[in-house]
């Protein structure tokens, strides 16, 4: 594994989502998206990644690295967002505590002394799940939400553009 990479990418990441949702409107952050417009808005996403970054990856990571025989504490990212009311949070502040946990996540990782990314966690439900495995999923999540907050804001230029198309533009890929 080239967690040299995975981490690299950890750290570009607040750069890269500050940059895609900066100058973009309130209304457009907070709009759900998704044919039955149900989907999570931006600032859901960015509510749930900066929770994530506190609640999940980092502390299952150091457990796995520390007490992988440790019960991982559980999540719920759809309870949270709704019992935390994701939509009505203020989409910068969220990003701040993102990147202000992502911070303090990221001087932990670059902490570590020649971790064992091979140490691994019995999961009750999925397995298996080794040290390399998280920091990995840890690094695809951030994109994965990314592609997500690209898909709401094509959403919105699409919608923006009618009664014009964006076909032009290419198919949106999945």
């Amino acid at each position: 594994m080239n967690a040299t990479y995975c981490i690299e990418s950890l750290v570009r990441f607040p750069d890269v989502l500050r940059a895609v949702i900066n100058g973009v409107d309130n209304g457009t952050l907070g709009k759900r998206g998704g044919e039955d417009g149900k989907a999570w808005s931006i600032v859901e996403i960015l509510c749930h990644l900066a929770d994530e970054e506190t609640e999940d990856f980092r502390v299952r990571l150091e457990l796995t690295l520390t007490h992988p025989a440790a019960t991982w504490p559980g999540i719920d990212p759809e309870g949270v967002a709704k019992s935390r009311d994701y939509q009505k949070q203020d989409p910068h502040e969220a990003l701040d505590r993102f990147i202000a946990a992502r911070v303090v996540n990221l001087r932990w990782l670059k902490s570590l002394d020649a971790p064992d990314w091979s140490i691994e966690h019995a999961h009750p439900r999925i397995g298996n799940i080794s040290a390399g495995d998280l920091l990995a999923s840890w690094a695809a999540h951030d994109l994965l939400h990314l592609r997500q907050i690209t898909k709401r804001l094509f959403e919105r230029v699409s919608e923006s553009a009618q009664p014009y198309s964006t076909g032009y533009a290419g198919q949106w890929a999945i």
